[in-house]
């Protein structure tokens, strides 16, 4: 009987720990991110597309946004600094020829048909820039923070050029903060890369990205 004492409080020395680290575990999301109440959502400055599919991040973008409104969580504004959030988009593809600072990104109307609603927005002057159009040394920067796109504010003596981008194949979606000064210069809160993931009718990667914040809430509401 002395013998079963000893190993059930050794038992429980043991799962004690382990149950206080499980209830300590980091929430997924800040809190900032779970009381957001706007999205802005861009193609990342640095995307290339390909030559046979020059409108493939737009479409992502597109895709992105209509997903967005469906879910309804958030309103979509036009600029990062009324944003509460940012979302950056880019469409992956296996490389070759590409081109950057693509026209067809450039969105001054935006009319979106999305579940027998139609979404009609306008940009009122220069976006504001999402990446600082001053770096050093662009060729060294992230994925968000290299070079510039008037689609998503960047600098205006940006001009469509035809490159050779060696690039995943995956998609790739990323969170930001919005209302700060050149929010993609910062590190993504949350980044969700799959293929595929920016394809209609069901954007992978805002399903993903809701699964992850009904989680996040599920951990607030836990909080002491």
């Amino acid at each position: 009987m002395s013998a079963r004492l000893t190993i059930l409080f050794l038992v429980v020395l043991v799962v004690a720990p382990l149950a206080h680290a499980k209830r300590k575990k980091k929430q997924v999301l800040p809190d900032y991110v779970l009381q957001a109440q706007t999205v802005f959502v861009v193609i990342y400055p640095d995307a290339g597309e390909p030559l046979t599919n020059p409108t493939a991040n737009r479409t992502a973008q597109d895709n992105v946004e209509q997903a967005l409104t469906k879910w309804g969580r958030f309103k979509l504004v036009m600029d990062a600094q009324t944003a509460d959030l940012v979302v950056a988009v880019r469409k992956g593809h296996a490389g070759g020829p590409t081109v950057s600072n693509s026209p067809a990104d450039d969105r001054p109307v935006i009319i979106q048909p999305a579940d027998g609603n139609i979404r009609i927005g306008g940009q009122q002057g220069r976006p504001t820039d999402t990446t600082d159009p001053g770096l050093a040394n662009p060729s060294q920067a992230g994925p968000a923070e290299r070079g510039s796109n008037p689609t998503v504010g960047g600098s205006p003596q940006s001009r469509p050029g035809i490159g050779n981008e060696i690039g995943g194949s995956e998609d790739t979606f990323g969170l930001y903060r919005g209302g700060v000064e050149y929010p993609l210069d910062a590190p993504p809160i949350w980044r969700y890369t799959a293929k595929n993931a920016l394809d209609a009718p069901h954007v992978r990667a805002v399903e993903q990205f809701q699964k992850t914040l009904t989680e996040a809430e599920q951990q607030h509401q836990q909080k002491p």
